[in-house]
C-alpha cells in the first residue's frame, strides 16, 4: 500500500492526499489537513511525528488552505518543506517525512490498533507459542516494549509487602531483553530495515 502512488502515502509522487489503509474509513489525510485547526494539526505533528517545527508547519498549512484546499501529496510536501528553515532540513530524509508519518498514524489510528493487537494476540497464544512484533517508529516500539515487559512481570506489590496481594502472574517470558535491529548488511540490501525494531515473547 505504501508503494502504491494512488494511495497518497508518499511525497515522492504527486497524488491525491489519502493515506487510508482501509478505504472504507471516512476521514482521509486530506480531511485532516483541510478541516483541523492549527492547534490540532500541530498536536498531530508533534505527538506522532515528533516534529520540532509542528506549530510553524500547522500555521503554514492553514494559511495555504485559506487560498485553496490542499489536495495532493505534492502540495503538502511543498508547504511543509517551505515552512521548515532550510538550515534545519535533514540530510538523510525528506523534510516532510515526519509530517507524512504523523498524518498516516492519525488517519489510521495506528497506535490504538497496535494496542488492540497486542492485547488480543497474547490471549490467542497457546503455551510455548511466540509473539514477535516488528515496529518502525519509536512510539510503536515503546508500546510493544512496555506491553511485553508487563506481560512478563509477576507480582507488582510494594517491595515491603509481607505477602502478595495483587495476584499478578507473568503470562510470557521475554525472548528479547534488548531490541533487535537489522545488521549493516541487511540495511544495505533493504534500506527500510534501518528503522525496524524487533521484540519477542513466549507464552508460558
Amino acid at each position: 500500500q505504501l508503494d502504491n502512488a494512488d494511495r497518497g502515502f508518499s511525497f515522492r509522487t504527486d497524488s491525491a492526499l489519502d493515506m487510508r489503509m482501509d478505504q472504507r474509513e471516512e476521514s482521509s489525510a486530506r480531511d485532516l489537513v483541510n478541516d483541523l485547526d492549527a492547534d490540532e494539526l500541530s498536536g498531530i505533528f508533534k505527538r506522532y511525528g515528533q516534529e520540532r517545527f509542528s506549530s510553524r508547519i500547522a500555521r503554514a498549512i492553514v494559511n495555504a488552505r485559506a487560498k485553496s484546499a490542499v489536495e495532493t501529496t505534492g502540495e503538502l510536501s511543498e508547504i511543509v518543506s517551505a515552512a521548515i528553515p532550510k538550515k534545519f532540513h535533514p540530510k538523510r530524509i525528506h523534510p516532510a517525512t515526519k509530517v507524512f508519518q504523523a498524518l498516516r498514524i492519525a488517519v489510521n489510528d495506528e497506535l490504538e490498533s497496535l494496542k488492540c493487537v497486542l492485547a488480543d494476540g497474547i490471549g490467542l497464544l497457546a503455551s510455548g507459542s511466540r509473539f514477535v512484533v516488528i515496529s518502525f517508529h519509536s512510539l510503536e516500539d515503546r508500546l510493544v516494549k512496555n506491553f511485553f515487559r508487563d506481560s512478563a512481570t509477576g507480582c507488582i506489590c510494594p517491595p515491603r509487602a509481607p505477602i502478595c496481594a495483587c495476584g499478578k502472574l507473568p503470562v510470557t517470558k521475554l525472548l528479547t531483553r534488548k531490541v533487535v535491529v537489522a545488521s549493516p548488511e541487511e540495511v544495505e540490501a533493504n534500506p527500510r530495515a534501518r528503522s525496524a525494531r524487533l521484540r519477542a515473547v513466549e507464552k508460558i
